[in-house]
């Protein structure tokens, strides 16, 4: 998986390409932990992520909480199979889909 950032001001936007599972999840949850201080909104360009596991979900609802403390987060570009497992797991319900 690879993860490109980008800030400006106080909104991050991080782009993902790839797999978001058990073997890149700790990547993206370390790459947030180093970079959400001080960011209003965080956005999410999912256009390059191909599959999203439960490990991914679960890095997307630990970032969800930090974010409804400081600001607001959004998901962008969502393919049909990750939309798929959103909608199964009733994350299309507590995530702001666009």
């Amino acid at each position: 998986m690879t993860i490109d950032k980008n800030l400006s001001g106080s909104t991050l936007t991080i782009s993902l390409t790839g797999r978001l599972d058990t073997a890149t999840a700790p990547q993206l949850e370390g790459e947030l932990k180093r970079s959400v201080a001080g960011v209003t909104e965080l956005c999410f360009d999912f256009a390059g992520l191909e599959y999203i596991s439960s490990a991914g979900l679960r890095v997307l609802l630990s970032a969800q909480k930090v974010m409804n403390r400081q600001g607001s987060m959004v998901i962008r570009n969502v393919n049909e199979v990750v939309s798929e497992v959103f909608e199964v797991t009733g994350f299309a319900d507590i995530l702001t889909i666009e």
